[in-house]
């Protein structure tokens, strides 16, 4: 999260694939204006909700329960400041994700969480940041495909 710092203050951010919160309820709390949460899975929701109130968060998030694919696939460019996501493993999501950032950016940066084996695209603009097994990719909207 450190990484993400510089990008975090007033920001509207979008946690995709949210399970429970962790990432974008770490960015509202280093001062991103609002996130908007995307996750499916009815017992990642109830975390998420849980956690939600926990923290007293509600007023500054938005909880949408949706395919985090279908969802950004309906979004506009810019819609967002910073786009975290953290994906299934070995699915596909990860490549398919950067793929569609790559060709309509719906924020100013796309980071998804991935493993090391787990197939992307090249990048022009891509960052990189490894951590054991798992890959911190960061996207630009100013990216293009090599």
């Amino acid at each position: 999260m450190s990484a993400l710092q510089p990008f975090l203050a007033g920001s509207r951010v979008l946690d995709l694939f949210a399970g429970s919160g962790a990432l974008g309820l770490e960015a509202l709390s280093r001062g991103a204006a609002g996130v908007t949460f995307v996750e499916r899975y009815g017992g990642a929701l109830r975390t998420l909700q849980a956690n939600i109130e926990k923290l007293g968060a509600a007023a500054e998030v938005e909880v949408v329960r949706a395919d985090a694919m279908a969802f950004v696939g309906g979004l506009g460019r810019d819609s967002y400041d910073l786009v975290l996501a953290d994906p299934p493993y070995g699915q596909g999501y990860a490549d398919a994700l950067a793929r569609c950032f790559s060709r309509s950016p719906f924020a100013a940066w796309l980071w998804i969480e991935h493993r090391v084996d787990d197939a992307m695209p090249s990048l022009a603009q891509a960052r990189q940041r490894r951590y054991g097994d798992t890959i911190l990719t960061a996207i630009p909207a100013t990216n293009g495909e090599q």
